[in-house]
């Protein structure tokens, strides 16, 4: 069996650097069968101008949103995004199918091996089927309306056997398919956009899963819950959506739907740009007592281009909490890779160390999506994909860096 073995100016295995002195060997189909002395490897090593890590996992995408690259201009805040999603989204399927393929095209090429994809239609599942990333589909549930959630319950329900039905058809073809496991489970959309009956009809199926819930991303959020006035407000009645089923909770949204989610495994909190010190103590009780895990995706160029405004990432880190990497969708930013949000955090809090950075953008978006088996670490037998980032500036990712998947 023929072996490839890799050297750069450092390897990160998913938690920490190892040296420059270490060297990877993989099989040719990147199965990882060692880390050794650079002493020991012979002379047989491709020797990179960079730093090799584990390949890159996208906590939080919208595939099916590839479409809308461009469309929505940057800055007009949440929901205004929203209202022009809600009625620019809808293309020829063509163009959609066509957008799809280059959406993961582009995540290929950035180094990305696995993705937690929302879905709110199958569109998505064709491309999925052919094994080229790992996924696990959000399938995405919304209705602020109670006279629609059995209407919106059932479509989703069929949205997700379509899913289903892909990953019985890769299981059917292990060669194939065991690199890049398909997965599917339900997700609530937001606090905003689902009605108490709709939360009802979804708790059930959260067991043992992994749920993803949009949160927090605007301030307008969290007034809509305390006092339910403000810009979500104006966006209901552009929409004209009766509002007279809801009643303010008086707190922010975070603890008033939370208790919701009691059931699920994993839980990814989704943009937390408002979140604050109360609500992260509150989730990492509440998480806690339930025996879940709790991670908290952050997509900042994202949160740049519609509201101008980064989340709270030193609270975070100060409060210890287990954050992932996502680029939401091109709808949203102008490029699907998680080595771009690396250089805007880089660029806005230059004391995090890549180390830190890196686990995120890893093992723990691996373990995210419960694809840590496979993906996130170089660990012997697994098959993480091996990648090399370069153009690094005092062993930090710089805006000149660039990543290249090696297998």
């Amino acid at each position: 069996m023929a072996y490839l073995q890799f050297s750069g100016q450092n390897i990160f295995d998913g938690t920490r650097f190892l040296g420059p002195d270490q060297v990877i060997i993989t099989t040719a189909d990147g199965t990882i069968k060692a880390i050794i002395p650079m002493a020991d490897a012979g002379e047989d090593v491709q020797k990179l101008n960079g730093i090799i890590a584990p390949g890159f996992i996208n906590a939080h995408c919208h595939l099916e949103l590839s479409h809308m690259k461009g469309i929505i201009p940057e800055h007009t805040g949440l929901p205004d995004f929203i209202l022009k999603i809600v009625n620019e989204r809808h293309f020829p399927e063509e163009v959609i199918l066509e957008a799809i393929v280059e959406g993961e095209e582009a995540m290929l090429a950035a180094g990305i091996v696995a993705v937690g994809d929302i879905s709110n239609n199958a569109l998505t599942a064709a491309q999925k089927q052919k094994g080229n990333l790992a996924y696990h589909t959000f399938v995405e549930i919304s209705g602020w309306k109670p006279s629609i959630a059995e209407a919106r319950f059932a479509n989703a329900l069929q949205v997700l056997s379509q899913f289903r039905l892909i990953e019985a058809a890769a299981s059917l073809n292990p060669l194939k398919n065991s690199t890049n496991p398909l997965k599917s489970s339900f997700s609530p959309h937001a606090p905003y956009s689902v009605s108490s009956l709709l939360w009802q009809m979804m708790m059930p199926h959260f067991e043992g899963t992994t749920v993803s819930i949009h949160n927090q991303e605007t301030s307008a959020e969290n007034e809509l819950f305390t006092k339910g006035t403000g810009d979500f407000v104006r966006m209901y009645n552009s929409m004209n959506i009766d509002q007279s089923h809801f009643s303010p909770t008086g707190q922010n949204s975070l603890p008033s739907y939370f208790p919701q989610l009691q059931k699920a495994k994993n839980i990814l909190l989704v943009h937390n740009t408002t979140t604050s010190e109360a609500d992260m103590d509150y989730a990492n009780h509440l998480s806690k007592q339930h025996a879940q895990d709790l991670y908290y995706t952050l997509c900042v160029n994202a949160n740049l281009y519609i509201e101008n405004k980064l989340p709270p990432i030193e609270l975070l880190r100060n409060k210890k909490s287990t954050i992932v990497l996502g680029t939401d969708s091109l709808s949203s930013n102008h490029e699907l890779s998680i080595l771009s949000e690396i250089q805007t955090i880089t660029k806005h809090f230059p004391a995090i160390a890549l180390e830190e950075m890196l686990q995120w953008a890893t093992l723990n978006g691996a373990k995210a999506l419960q694809l840590e088996s496979q993906f996130g670490s170089f660990g012997i037998g697994k098959k993480p994909g091996v990648i090399v980032i370069d153009h690094l500036k005092n062993n930090q990712i710089s805006q000149q860096s660039t990543v290249k998947r090696l297998v």
